[in-house]
């Protein structure tokens, strides 16, 4: 018997399949398409389902060696925002509409006005209103497509629908739900003034579960089709970054997870909310009535992704490693990596992308360092703050595709001055929960006992000697706060 492990990602989806003792057993992907114009991004969520689909299909004929294949639980992860509007037939009204969106920046200015800062992170624990939120969006649907608002009879996050479509109930976990902006994170439960001022009726909502809760068993027809043997239960898993805690072992205070994916994450377990570090995001936990501080800062991975893309269309990731470990680090170059969303601690949405100290010797490739280079001030600068608000951290474990980066890595240790420890399964999120799989089936008494069973540190970096690291830090610091009255400036424009 084993787990189907499901990764509901931005760039791609991601299914892996373990045995009953955590074994990797396989694991497949797809890309994920996207309609972009402007500050709009959509996509389709039928297709996304149906790339799910086909990744479990190929997973299974990959992992085991006939149907029916023997999978206790479909366990879910995956990113939280992302918003799919269903009519009465509990079909997509319109194209999802991405995290990634950026369209409802003047709803963010209106709900700023109507609900205070303080109340919102008392509520919510989200320092800002941003316009990742879903409830901003919505706010947006009913202001410029009432012709489509008036179809909506339900407004699901991406798992949400994911979950519908593979056991035909409704059901969102508090986890995912931190992402809203419409859920009280300490009473469990909806927001009502914000639902109320946004037009979102209770009923158009699902209902609400525990993170890591059994929704029910998959679809009969779903099972015939995939293969399944009969009973599989689908379990509603926990939200990406906390999965990754859970497989990198992150499960108690005084550790740090470290994400570089599409947006750099940093997370921290603690057992009771604060609220008086209001610019450290808050969220309910991947366990009952557990609270986890997550700075996200939107353009993290991205940012290489995009150079890469842009510039260097014909080097793999190995490549520009292999190019920057023969330069010079740190180069003279300083990039502040704010070409997306917005990034905590700052929260500006009127910052962007500043590449400073160009001259004419630099090529790709140091541009290429000065972006990662980047993103790990953007990880020191968090870790300030985290460290100012009282919790002092032992480590940071780092996952995600920036993990894979010796040079990258090597930089966010000598930044931080923490020891950066690189697990053996890169695909933390996809372990987190097939461990989640397991504890609830049963096989592990607890998340202890699995993290000792399944986790192990492949490689740590320690802190180097870097002066001149710390002098760019200061540096960058100071380019940024010079620069607010420029992007203030240039958003008035």
């Amino acid at each position: 018997m084993g787990f189907i492990a499901i990764d509901l990602g931005t760039t791609n989806i991601k299914v892996a399949a373990f045995d009953d003792e955590l074994n990797s057993l396989g694991m497949v992907s797809e890309n994920v398409t996207y309609q972009r114009q402007d500050d709009f991004v959509e996509f389709d969520a039928e297709q996304y389902f149906d790339l799910v689909i086909a990744c479990i299909r190929r997973c299974c004929q990959a992992s085991f060696p006939a149907p029916p294949y023997p999978v206790r639980q479909i366990v879910l992860t995956g990113q939280a925002e992302s918003l799919v509007t269903l009519d009465e037939d509990n079909r997509p009204v319109r194209p999802a509409i991405s995290w990634l969106d950026m369209r409802s920046k003047e709803e963010c200015e209106e709900l700023k006005h109507q609900f205070p800062v303080s109340v919102c992170y008392r509520t919510t624990g989200q320092p800002e209103i941003i316009p990742t939120w879903p409830v901003t969006k919505i706010f947006w649907l009913r202001r410029h497509e009432p012709q489509n608002y008036a179809r909506i009879a339900r407004y699901l996050l991406l798992k949400d629908y994911i979950q519908f479509r593979l056991t035909g109930r409704f059901a969102g976990e508090y986890s995912i739900y931190n992402f809203s902006h419409y859920f009280n994170i300490t009473r469990k439960d909806f927001w009502p003034e914000i639902l109320d001022y946004c037009g979102i009726s209770r009923h158009q909502l699902p209902g609400l579960v525990e993170p890591c809760s059994i929704l029910g068993p998959v679809l009969d027809d779903l099972t015939g089709e995939l293969g399944l043997a009969a009973g599989v239960e689908v379990n509603v898993g926990t939200l990406d970054h906390f999965a990754g805690m859970v497989g990198t072992g992150n499960i108690c205070a005084g550790l740090i997870s470290e994400s570089t994916g599409t947006v750099l994450s940093i997370a921290t377990l603690v057992n009771k909310p604060d609220f008086s570090q209001s610019n450290l995001p808050l969220h309910y936990g991947p366990f009952k009535d557990t609270y986890v501080y997550l700075p996200v800062c939107e353009s993290g991975g991205i940012s290489l992704e995009w150079f890469k893309k842009s510039f260097l269309p014909d080097l793999s990731y190995a490549q520009i490693n292999t190019e920057a470990g023969k330069r010079t680090i740190p180069n003279d170059l300083i990039f502040l990596p704010y070409i997306t969303g917005v990034n905590a601690p700052d929260f500006n949405p009127d910052a962007s992308g500043v590449f400073f100290g160009i001259q004419s010797r630099h090529d790709p490739i140091d541009f290429a360092i000065a972006i990662m280079e980047g993103v790990a001030h953007l990880l020191k600068r968090n870790m300030d703050f985290i460290e100012k608000a009282g919790f002092k951290t032992e480590k940071i474990i780092s996952t995600g595709g920036g993990a894979r980066s010796e040079i990258w890595s090597q930089l966010k240790a000598d930044l931080t001055r923490h020891s950066v420890a690189i697990p053996q399964n890169e695909e933390a999120a996809c372990l987190g929960a097939a461990m989640i799989g397991a504890v609830s089936a049963g096989i592990f008494s607890s998340y202890e006992e699995a993290a000792c069973r399944c986790v192990a540190i492949k490689k740590v970096y320690n802190p180097q000697p870097a002066d001149k690291l710390a002098a760019k830090h200061a540096l960058f610091n100071q380019l940024y706060e010079q620069m607010l009255p420029v992007y203030r400036q240039a958003a008035r424009n």
